[in-house]
């Protein structure tokens, strides 16, 4: 599977995402929320910056079902996987890419991808410090 590639500005993200906590990098200046983490503030170009504690909310923006997969390594889970868009309840205009999946733990495969739904509500669940979705009940 892919791993992240951490640079120096996403690597409190991924450290917290390994203690499970989903943080957004949020502008000390000016307050706004910025993702992917950078150093400069778009909104006001200050380099200051903190990380905030997300609830872990959020709803299903788009998502995919590859046909045929792109990645050799995914080859042997298609048509089953999928990749989703999720935009955060707190943080409307933040999106993270990942997977949705049947349960905390399950594989990237394990969720019928008949079951998702642009709007979908969904909740952050962690996978040896990757962010995965699973789908709430509504």
């Amino acid at each position: 599977m892919l791993e992240p590639v951490v640079d120096e500005d996403g690597a409190p993200f991924w450290e917290y995402a390994a203690r499970g906590e989903l943080r957004v990098q949020g502008c000390a200046g000016c307050g706004e929320l910025r993702f992917p983490p950078r150093p400069c503030c778009p909104h006001c170009q200050s380099f200051g910056s903190e990380w905030r504690p997300m609830s872990g909310h959020g709803r299903i923006w788009s998502f995919v079902v590859p046909h045929p997969p792109l990645l050799p390594a995914y080859a042997a889970l298609a048509p089953r996987y999928n990749v989703a868009v999720v935009e955060l309840t707190d943080a409307p205009r933040i999106r993270l890419v990942g997977n949705v999946v049947a349960s905390p733990g399950a594989p990237v495969d394990s969720l019928d991808p008949a079951r998702l739904r642009i709007g979908a509500p969904v909740r952050v669940v962690f996978d040896d410090g990757l962010p995965r979705w699973v789908l709430e009940r509504s």
